[in-house]
C-alpha cells in the first residue's frame, strides 16, 4: 500500500513538472501549448499562439521593459483585444463574400476563446448591473460613465464593454 501511494505521489510530481498543472499563469499555459501544437504539428494553432505569444510579449515590454512580464490580468486584456480583432475581421469578410477567410477567422477566434474566463450569463450580467446602478445612485444615462466604471471593475474581463454598455443602457431607461 505504502510502495503504491509512493508511486502514484512520483508520478503526480513528474506530471506536474512536464505540465506544470499547479500555478501555471496564463502565459506559461500559452508557452506550453504552443510547444504541443508544434509536436502536433497544428499549423492554424501555432501560428495563433505565435501570434499571442508575441503581442503578450510586447505588452509585457511596453508594461516594463525588455524583462517584464504580465500577471493574468493583464494578459486577458492581451487575448481579449487578439479577440476582438478576429470578431471584426470576421464581420469585414462577411461583408465582402469571404468565406473561407470566415471560417478562418473563427476557428482562429475558437481557439483565442479558450484562454479567456468564462463569460457572464445574461442573468448574472444583468444583475450585477442592477446592483451597480444602485451602488452608484445613478437614475439617468447621463451617469452612465460612473456606472460603467464601476462595472468594468466588478466583471474583470468576463464581459465586453459592448455588452455592458448595451445592458446599462437598457436598465438605465
Amino acid at each position: 500500500m505504502a510502495a503504491q501511494a509512493a508511486l502514484l505521489e512520483k508520478f503526480a510530481t513528474v506530471v506536474d513538472r512536464r505540465y506544470n498543472l499547479r500555478g501555471m499563469t496564463l502565459t506559461e499555459r500559452v508557452d506550453s501549448d504552443l510547444k504541443d501544437a508544434m509536436r502536433a504539428k497544428d499549423a492554424t494553432k501555432l501560428g495563433v499562439l505565435r501570434m499571442l505569444k508575441s503581442a503578450l510579449k510586447n505588452a509585457a515590454i511596453e508594461k516594463s521593459g525588455a524583462g517584464g512580464q504580465l500577471n493574468d490580468t493583464e494578459a486577458v486584456q492581451v487575448i481579449r483585444k487578439q479577440a476582438k480583432q478576429r470578431q471584426d475581421s470576421i464581420e469585414s469578410f462577411e461583408k465582402g463574400g469571404r468565406a473561407e477567410l470566415v471560417a478562418k477567422e473563427k476557428e482562429e477566434l475558437s481557439i483565442l476563446n479558450s484562454y479567456l474566463p468564462a463569460a457572464m450569463s445574461v442573468d448574472e450580467l444583468s444583475k450585477i448591473v442592477r446592483e451597480t446602478i444602485t451602488e452608484v445612485g445613478a437614475t439617468s444615462k447621463a451617469e452612465m460613465g460612473a456606472v460603467m466604471k464601476a462595472l468594468q471593475a466588478k466583471v474583470a474581463g468576463r464581459a465586453d464593454g459592448r455588452t455592458l454598455s448595451a445592458e446599462v443602457q437598457r436598465q438605465l431607461k
